[in-house]
């Protein structure tokens, strides 16, 4: 095969597009881990990291993924035998309950058919009729990547307290921090989970977690093993900015260079930036006359759309096209929605011609496989063009 001319584009949920000024600061010849300069980055990282996650306490930083902090969360908080109730909203949500199971403690799982977003009603209900030993955590995936779904965090916890229970409330914000409100402290949360390859626009290899003094306390109680994950050395390195082992020095350089974007352009125009996309996106998709994997309007996420394919239609074949023809990177089903779905991400460093160009190369992509209605990508159009961004400034 010859050299494909043009660039590559990559519509990923994540890992997202790095932007330039990243990748420079990411390529930087690489400091002394244990060195003055590094520790004021540390520390600055961790404290301007705080105000995206919408937290007044600390945060910890590992190298590591999404799935580590999922670990980091239930190890420092619980002990064997405990157990959880997780809202099982997709492949994710179904992943940390899995490796809840593996580390020892016992999951409730409070179930959906994946097309929505977690139930606090059921939540509350099974919180109401629990027995000994008691639910200790309730775990929740605050946006489903494999589903392009959105929980209500905020509503999870007002479920909790109506229960009158005392469980910790654990989040897992990996790909919503930094394209969406993440809030906490309002959603009075106890751990919230996020990584650095997606909003936060870095490649895989960072995992962050806001902590709160409900989640500090259970520690000093808390039995499972630790070692790796354990808080207390990073808590006490977050003072200094001295790590207790190796870092990723050159991510953590690069993740200031990322947050000093992200505040350049101000948390509540990125916000806005990704729904007026994720509009557009959906736009088009209703245009084409297909369908969301998510039915309810509300819990649409803001950082990834999942696509229902006709029955019949593969999406692994589908997104092989794209990727050859147009050089389209798209996500594909996952879980029980394997070859059922096509994931468009629309997060990160991304802007509207990025998205109106992803969306070209879907509807001539699609019109060989699924019957659809023509002119999505001008209705995606004209929704931003009358949808103005905000000012620069």
């Amino acid at each position: 095969m010859g050299r494909r001319a043009g660039r590559a584009v990559m519509a990923l949920p994540g890992p997202t597009n790095v932007p330039d000024a990243v990748l420079r600061a990411i390529a930087r010849p690489t400091i002394d881990h244990r060195g003055a300069a590094f520790a004021a980055v540390v520390r600055s990282v961790l404290a301007d990291l705080a105000p995206v996650f919408g937290a007044s306490g600390p945060v910890v930083m590992y190298p590591g993924s999404g799935t580590g902090g999922w670990e980091a969360a239930l190890v420092n908080t619980l002990s064997p035998g405990d157990r959880v109730a997780m809202c099982e909203t997709g492949f994710f949500a179904a992943g940390w309950a899995q490796l809840a199971a593996k580390l020892g403690l016992v999951v409730e799982v409070v179930a959906t058919d994946w097309h929505g977003p977690a139930d606090p009603e059921a939540i509350g209900r099974a919180l109401g009729a629990d027995s000994e030993p008691p639910i200790r955590a309730v775990l929740v995936v605050h946006n489903e990547t494999s589903t392009g779904t959105t929980s209500d965090v905020g509503a999870i916890r007002r479920a909790i307290d109506a229960a009158g229970h005392s469980a910790l409330l654990l989040v897992d914000a990996v790909s919503s921090l930094g394209a969406m409100p993440v809030g906490h402290d309002d959603w009075r949360a106890d751990v919230t989970i996020t990584a650095s390859q997606k909003g936060l626009m870095l490649p895989p290899g960072l995992v962050m977690l806001a902590l709160s003094e409900r989640a500090l306390a259970a520690r000093e109680d808390a039995r499972l093993p630790r070692a790796y994950w354990d808080w207390g050395p990073m808590l006490a390195a977050g003072q200094t900015g001295s790590l207790p082992y190796t870092p990723s020095t050159n991510l953590v350089v690069g993740l200031r260079t990322a947050l000093d974007l992200l505040f350049e352009e101000g948390l509540e125009a990125v916000f806005a930036r990704h729904r007026r996309l994720a509009g557009a996106v959906r736009g088009a998709v209703s245009h084409w006359g297909l369908e969301t994997v998510c039915v309810d309007p509300a819990a649409l996420s803001d950082s990834v759309t999942a696509i229902l394919l006709p029955d019949g239609v593969s999406d692994s074949a589908l997104r092989a096209s794209l990727l050859e023809r147009y050089g389209v990177t798209l996500g594909g089903g996952l879980g029980r929605l394997r070859e059922r779905c096509l994931r468009v991400g629309h997060l990160g460093d991304v802007d509207e011609l990025m998205i109106v160009s992803v969306l070209a190369a879907l509807e001539m992509g699609l019109a060989g496989h699924v019957p659809l209605e023509p002119g999505g990508v001008q209705a995606a159009m004209a929704r931003l063009a009358r949808e103005e961004p905000l000012p620069v400034a």
